[in-house]
């Protein structure tokens, strides 16, 4: 079993992440086969750098994230759903690409009802604390296989005789197979989950969706894979065949990207396959709503206001407008041009960091073609959180020892079905910070993230 260290939190790093962490429980390259191993054949890219330990915060920190995401969470469903009464209301409101209008489910009830089933805010530790700088609304969303794979190579390292670890974290799969059973039992019906997706999405093997599958039929559910092409055989079958609810692990830029046909979901759907999260997913996910949740809506108590306006940073829909900033009434535009080095832009939909630019890293003229670019309502500005720090144990491609390093980690909390499902984080090993993918950079890795 691995043991703890003291680590000193003072200028270097950031109190929310505690004064102990764990130390490696087995030579580098062990860890580093394991870790490797855990994530073969899944198209997670090769990476450098890799964590030697489990990141160890305290239960207090590890709990504070989940319980301000799931309340932030509920505000940000609300919000999203009164923008407008209906779906056709709503794609005009958030002037929706014309790709996202498709697989509805014909019940509007049930198409609202799921559309937060699978959610993973991005969150970094500023000055005062958690704040999420955007809500991922989708179960294709990265970090929950990485996660449960970390957690699974950490748990044989780090386990005593009877199983028991000096930490805890939910398993994530494990959680997703109870919201599984709670659908099924909530919708009478047999538990049968489809796993959609495609491997010839870029970046993307079938063992992604396999390992999950796997989880799922040796632990209660009957569960299988299908590529778009092979979802037929989901619903036309006969009935004790058919799979009643399932996981839309994809995306519809990214299934167009790949040249791939949306029609047989869509045909799943109107068969009575009930796919999670809904299209309706696409208002909450769109940084729009954050900008309106960040705003304030009337039906707002006091209470959330607060909360707010402590996990949330400024943020406000980009446009020709009046606004408030710290209490003060302000023209937007110019407040935004003159404030540069404070401030963010971000496109309502985008993925991987895309469509964003951090005004400290551009110089004044890239900054004011990118806010008159933007400034027509389909964009967010939001206040920059300064990324603390936190002091990891590392192991590289290019050293044999462990060394310890200073990131900035991005943490992502998974909810499935409202639940804690694990803490996935990702990072730099050269202590960079600003948009952080784990597809970039040479020193970019990911770690999963415990409480003690």
């Amino acid at each position: 079993m691995g043991t703890f260290d003291g680590v000193r939190t003072g200028s270097a790093g950031h109190p929310w992440f505690g004064d102990h962490r764990l130390t490696p429980a087995a030579p580098s390259d062990t860890i580093r086969h394991m870790l490797r191993h855990e994530l073969r054949d899944t198209g997670w890219p090769y990476q450098r750098v890799l964590p030697a330990a489990p990141m160890a915060i305290p239960r207090a920190s590890y709990a504070e994230v989940f319980r301000a995401s799931a309340a932030l969470l509920d505000l940000l469903r609300r919000t999203a759903l009164e923008t407008a009464p209906t779906t056709e209301g709503r794609l005009a409101a958030y002037r929706m690409p014309a790709t996202e209008n498709r697989l509805w489910v014909a019940d509007p009830f049930v198409e609202e009802r799921y559309a937060d089933s699978v959610v993973r805010p991005d969150l970094v530790i500023g000055p005062t604390g958690p704040r999420i700088v955007e809500f991922n609304v989708s179960a294709a969303l990265s970090g929950v296989l990485e996660t449960y794979a970390r957690l699974e190579v950490w748990r044989h390292l780090h386990a005593d005789g009877q199983g028991r670890t000096p930490y805890s974290s939910p398993d994530p799969f494990a959680v997703r197979a109870d919201m599984f059973r709670a659908l099924c039992a909530e919708l009478g019906t047999a538990p049968r989950v489809a796993v959609v997706g495609s491997a010839r999405v870029d970046g993307v093997e079938s063992r992604y969706f396999q390992v999950e599958v796997e989880h799922f039929n040796s632990h209660g559910l009957t569960a299988r894979f299908f590529e778009p092409e092979e979802l037929v055989e989901a619903w036309d079958c006969p009935p004790h065949l058919r799979y009643p609810v399932g996981l839309r692990n994809f995306t519809i830029p990214d299934w167009l990207d790949a040249g791939l046909d949306t029609g047989p979901v869509q045909d799943a759907l109107d068969n009575g396959c009930l796919l999670v999260g809904t299209q309706t997913s696409t208002f909450l996910h769109s940084k729009l709503t954050m900008g309106l949740l960040s705003e304030g809506r009337p039906w707002m108590t006091t209470a959330e206001r607060a909360l707010v306006d402590r996990y949330l940073p400024w943020t406000r829909i980009l446009a020709d407008r009046g606004t408030t900033r710290d209490g003060r009434d302000v023209d937007l535009l110019p407040y935004v041009v003159k404030n540069r080095d404070q401030l963010v832009l971000k496109a309502g939909l985008g993925e991987s960091g895309k469509q964003v630019v951090i005004g400290r890293d551009v110089d004044q003229a890239a900054w004011e073609s990118a806010v008159d670019a933007a400034a027509d309502g389909s964009s967010i500005v939001q206040e920059f959180v300064a990324p603390q720090t936190c002091r990891v144990t590392l192991i590289a491609d290019d050293s044999d020892e462990p060394y310890d390093a200073e990131v900035a980690p991005v943490l992502g909390p998974l909810l499935f079905g409202g639940r804690p499902a694990g803490l996935f984080c990702r990072f730099y090993g050269d202590g960079s910070a600003g948009i952080v993918s784990v597809r970039a950079g040479i020193s970019s890795s990911d770690n999963c993230v415990v409480a003690v």
